[in-house]
């Protein structure tokens, strides 16, 4: 782990926890994230590539850290979810970064 690394906890689908490192230096998001460690099929999640035009990649907040603010295309996406909660979130638009130390995040169900 480098000091441009953080730790992620994320939660899949199945309900298992994944402690994952992130690297805060590659300008990557928590889709991307999800992605490269495997956690969920690749075809379920950010099937529009990161566009907040699909919600596959839509992720429950279990931790009070101090996201970046919705998006209208963010809030427009949300709003015609399944499976909504008021801490969800798209994944693709939350981008790694230092304050993101030790998020604790869940994916939600598979639409």
């Amino acid at each position: 782990m480098s000091e441009n690394d953080i730790n992620i906890f994320i939660t899949d689908r199945k309900g298992t926890i994944h402690d994952v490192i992130a690297p805060t230096d590659m300008s990557i998001n928590l889709m991307e994230l999800i992605k490269i460690h495997e956690i969920e099929n690749e075809a379920s999640i950010g099937v529009c590539g990161g566009m907040a035009m699909c919600a596959s990649c839509q992720c429950y907040i279990e931790s009070e850290h101090d996201l970046i603010p919705k998006s209208d295309d963010e809030e427009a996406m949300l709003s015609e979810a399944f499976y909504l909660e008021k801490n969800s979130r798209l994944s693709c638009q939350i981008p790694i970064s230092t304050n993101l130390d030790n998020l604790r995040i869940k994916i939600a169900p598979e639409s």
